[in-house]
């Protein structure tokens, strides 16, 4: 089936939030009303408004969900890239299309030993029906809470819990981290992919599947797929691999690659 190529629209004024992200034939991004989201200041607790943020230098822990979002972004570059200033770096994102798969490429630069996480925090609107391939048997770290504490497993189960299926909603919310680069999630007869490529860092999937168990008091669902540099939450809980690190030249780049497709109807 012939679809339309993947598109992104972007809110620099307001983190750089991606608004839009058409792949496939559909949209994937999941959105909710949430009034404080443009009026936030950095140090905000995080507002959420669904779509897709970038939460770096950490995700949980503090400043929550990181610094970028909540920050304005300016243009950079010839007219397809975007940077933002925080404290203690500078991340600058680049958005292409190639054919039918999205590009975009990512630069931080800080003094050589910063250490960071960065996840691009997409939550997805998906049908409880959908599923996530990872392979089998892939490390994965369970996160019962919001808390730092986690718990091992391998793909799909950890502590007895199985990850891979998101629905129906039974109020709970997990999170988890899986040691894999890549992912594919899967909506009836639509399919998303999502890739990141980062020489010499650890990369990862987060996963937070909440099927209406938060926030506690006024739960609602939602489903974040997080490709990520890092392998935890929480920066101030990383070991010594667990986050990225920014080498001598004092930059680190890295790609995340989406793509989607949809099978053909049976005649």
């Amino acid at each position: 089936m012939v679809s339309e190529p993947p598109s992104v629209t972007t809110d620099p004024a307001h983190g750089g939030r991606w608004t839009s992200l058409r792949a496939g034939g559909r949209e994937w991004l999941w959105r909710r009303d949430e009034p404080r989201r443009p009026l936030v200041a950095p140090g905000d607790a995080f507002a959420d408004a669904g779509g897709l943020e970038e939460c770096v230098p950490t995700v949980r822990g503090t400043p929550d969900h990181g610094d970028a979002w909540s920050r304005p972004w300016r243009p950079d570059g010839d007219g397809d890239g975007a940077s933002v200033d925080c404290p203690d770096f500078r991340l600058t994102r680049r958005i292409r299309t190639e054919g039918d798969t999205l590009l975009a490429d990512y630069r931080l630069t800080a003094a050589p030993g910063y250490r960071f996480l960065w996840a691009a925090h997409a939550l997805l609107d998906v049908s409880p029906r959908a599923t996530l391939g990872i392979r089998h048997g892939t490390p994965t770290r369970l996160y019962p809470d919001d808390g730092a504490d986690w718990r091992a497993g391998g793909w799909p189960l950890a502590d007895g819990v199985s990850l891979d299926r998101l629905g129906p909603d039974d109020g709970t919310a997990v999170g988890a981290v899986v040691a894999t680069p890549e992912v594919s999630l899967r909506d009836g007869r639509d399919t998303l992919r999502l890739a990141v490529e980062a020489p010499g860092q650890p990369v990862s999937v987060a996963l937070w599947r909440n099927l209406g168990g938060f926030p506690a008091g006024a739960p609602y669902r939602s489903i974040g797929v997080e490709p990520m540099l890092g392998r935890v939450f929480d920066l101030a809980a990383a070991g010594e691999s667990d986050a990225a690190r920014v080498p001598a030249s004092g930059e680190v780049r890295w790609r995340l690659t989406i793509s989607a497709g949809a099978d053909e109807p049976a005649p």
